[in-house]
């Protein structure tokens, strides 16, 4: 089974990402930061919020749908607000995406918030409402099941450094994995968690028997040239004892987003 995470960065760099996308053969794709748009035929429509401007993809869980024919969609949003196609103010909802390739059964599910809870009229202060989307999977290839679960981490204007909100975004988590998963199974999850490696996210995640792959192999940086900024973590991929890697990878081509793909391939 193969396990995709990646922050699609709204679709800035569309065509890139849904190449790699459609080309990745991934089984579970776990995608943060997808907007929705069904009111509008446009193309591109443009987030801003004070001095920060950003390139929608207006429909980018569409599009990835529309290359992964194969795989079944969940789109799980965070809050419904307003893009603009020039000055035209258009409804459009950002969250998380999932797709499972149709041959495993998908035996189980649940979606919650880990911070706060869904706006529907503006995306809301910050920090902003974040959730995770939990799937249980019988993977027929191996004759077992598998739990996989996705989380964007809240974002502080202050930084990635430990809160009180983080903490407790993590202890949900938790409780939302505990819903799904029986705890005798592989487990893996995976997000653009905003912290950093010491964060006490993880010994949260510990205690369900989770190691991140990011830092303990070695690695030092999920971001792409097209991030600027100081601290090159924020994505992460944890699994337990009972799955076993053949392969993990911090994608750093091609660059389909400023975050860096996330791949495993379990044996």
């Amino acid at each position: 089974m193969r396990i995709l995470s990646l922050n699609a960065w709204g679709g800035k760099l569309h065509s890139p990402l849904i190449a790699y996308l459609a080309e990745v053969d991934a089984d579970v794709l776990c995608l943060q930061e997808v907007a929705r748009s069904p009111t509008t035929e446009a193309e591109w429509l443009t987030y801003r919020d004070g001095d920060v401007e950003l390139p929608q993809r207006a429909n980018l869980f569409d599009e990835i749908a529309a290359v992964l024919p194969g795989h079944d969609g969940f789109f799980c949003p965070t809050a419904r607000g307003t893009l603009l196609d020039g000055n035209k103010p258009v409804t459009s909802e950002f969250g998380l995406a999932t797709f499972v390739r149709r041959s495993h059964s998908i035996i189980g599910q649940t979606l919650g918030f880990v911070h706060g809870s869904f706006s529907s009229d503006g995306w809301g202060p910050h920090p902003r409402a974040r959730n995770a989307h939990c799937i249980r999977i019988f993977d027929h290839g191996a004759g077992a099941a598998i739990t996989i679960a996705q989380m964007h981490g809240l974002r502080e204007i202050s930084g990635k450094n430990d809160s009180p909100a983080r903490h407790a975004q993590a202890d949900v988590l938790a409780k939302l994995i505990r819903q799904v998963w029986p705890g005798n199974e592989r487990l893996v999850v995976c997000g653009d968690f905003n912290v950093l490696p010491d964060s006490a996210t993880f010994q949260v995640l510990a205690e369900l028997g989770l190691t991140d792959l990011v830092v303990s192999r070695g690695h030092t940086d999920t971001r792409t040239s097209h991030y600027l900024k100081d601290g090159r973590f924020a994505d992460y991929m944890l699994m337990n004892g009972n799955a076993r890697a053949a392969r993990f990878e911090v994608v750093a081509q091609p660059e389909v987003s400023d975050h860096r793909a996330l791949l495993l391939d379990l044996r």
